[in-house]
């Protein structure tokens, strides 16, 4: 008999972990399919000989920029003795992954009893024959000091590009305040107690939340591409509002125009240029090294901030100084920077006349001072023609500054590809 599949389709309206799967008891509940020893071991030696043939090399094939804990909630509260499934989407292809965990924002050592990587099948339900357990220097558990970030051993799943990969991390705990990335516009699952991370059935995760906890990135061993381009900024990056599990933000459907490329989100809700901020994490001035210049492979950038600045009482100069000091960091490290202008924010918590004054003369210099190597006209495109100081209707979220799936769709049509070619002469990764 077949197993019943997961149905998507349930909202999540609070970010703490509330939401009981109490249905779930009576779903797919499998044994895992591990595989013999033989079997691993010929798997690992495949992807040993491709990764030193020459063709294939490591690459960022997907990112979720860490931010620190806040006051309440999971990131505060930690885990002891839970095993969280987080679903994430590689942008490009290849044999095998590398996990990359961070403890970078925790206050005492992380342990993590074991770590897991399958194709998803359906919600937290995973495809068991794909499913491998990840190592780090051959060990199944690891742990990580605070303040410090780990990759695995090569795990032999194979990626596709626009296909989901679930990675299951059992926390032993208590982990203390998590490193985690608040909106990841996708469930995450959160089992009873014990160590579910290779059981391949859904009944085991009895709670979802919308964030990642500990998990940065997933590296795929892939063929070259064309570049990788990190889209850094803000909320509207992130892809707040977008319907969640859909795949819907910006940067997912830049992917989705662009072949043969990698695309990572390294957006924050929240974040800020110039300042760091309790909910938005650090400043785009203090994690674009992490964030983009750290990232293996990365060619070129997309800027889109500034909005929460304004909003903090920034000033025009303020703002077109912090851009130009992310231009010449980009530029130090022979990466393109194509700078989006700011949106139209009339109607939202930010709409002041001050404000608008700041946005449309930032939004004047990143057009014509020559700073950036191309702009993406994202304010241009989303207007309303009859009202350009506020989104169109088609694109907007009713009362708020954030785009709607269409909106984004929009933003992502705005990129020329053009503007994304690697700097002649220039090798960076």
């Amino acid at each position: 008999m077949r197993p019943r599949r997961w149905r998507t389709g349930i909202v999540v309206a609070a970010l703490a972990l509330a939401t009981p799967l109490t249905a779930y008891a009576a779903v797919h509940h499998a044994t895992a399919d591990r595989g013999d020893a033989e079997q691993r071991h010929a798997a690992q030696l495949s992807v040993d000989r491709q990764a030193g043939n020459g063709e294939q090399e490591w690459r960022a094939g997907w990112r979720a920029a860490p931010q620190p804990p806040v006051a309440s909630g999971p990131s505060h509260d930690g885990f002891t003795n839970r095993t969280v499934r987080m679903v994430v989407r590689p942008t490009v292809s290849g044999p095998a992954v590398r996990i990359r965990l961070s403890n970078r924002y925790g206050t005492a050592a992380l342990r993590v009893g074991r770590v897991a990587v399958a194709e998803q099948d359906t919600g937290p339900i995973v495809v068991a024959a794909t499913q491998r357990a990840a190592t780090f220097v051959g060990a199944g558990t690891v742990t990580i000091p605070a303040g410090e970030e780990v990759v695995s051993d090569p795990v032999p799943v194979r990626a596709r590009a626009g296909r989901h990969l679930v990675v299951s991390v059992y926390l032993t705990g208590p982990t203390g305040p998590a490193t985690w990335h608040n909106k990841a516009q996708a469930t995450s699952y959160v089992s009873g107690g014990g160590d579910w991370a290779t059981e391949p059935g859904g009944s085991p995760y009895q709670a979802i939340t919308p964030s990642w906890f500990f998990l940065d990135g997933v590296d795929v061993l892939s063929r070259p591409v064309r570049g990788t381009v990190v889209a850094f900024g803000d909320s509207i990056t992130d892809g707040s509002f977008s319907t969640i599990d859909a795949d819907h933000t910006y940067p997912d459907r830049l992917a989705d125009r662009l072949a043969r490329w990698a695309v990572l989100n390294e957006g924050i809700g929240g974040n800020a240029i110039l300042t760091d901020t309790a909910g938005g994490g650090q400043s785009a001035l203090h994690r674009f090294r992490h964030d983009v210049l750290d990232q293996p492979g990365v060619t070129s950038v997309v800027l889109l901030e500034g909005v929460n600045d304004i909003g903090a009482g920034a000033t025009a100069a303020q703002l077109e100084a912090g851009m130009t000091q992310l231009v010449e960091l980009a530029h130090a490290h022979c990466l393109r920077i194509v700078g989006g202008t700011i949106t139209p924010f009339h109607g939202s918590v930010y709409d002041t006349p001050a404000h608008e004054q700041t946005r449309q003369a930032v939004n004047r210099w990143i057009r014509t001072s020559g700073t950036f190597d191309a702009v993406a006209d994202f304010d241009r495109a989303l207007r309303d023609p009859a009202d350009p100081l506020t989104i169109d209707p088609r694109y907007h979220t009713v009362g708020d500054l954030h785009p709607n799936d269409r909106g984004y769709q929009v933003m992502a049509n705005t990129i020329d590809r053009a503007d994304l070619a690697r700097q002649p002469g220039c090798r960076h990764g």
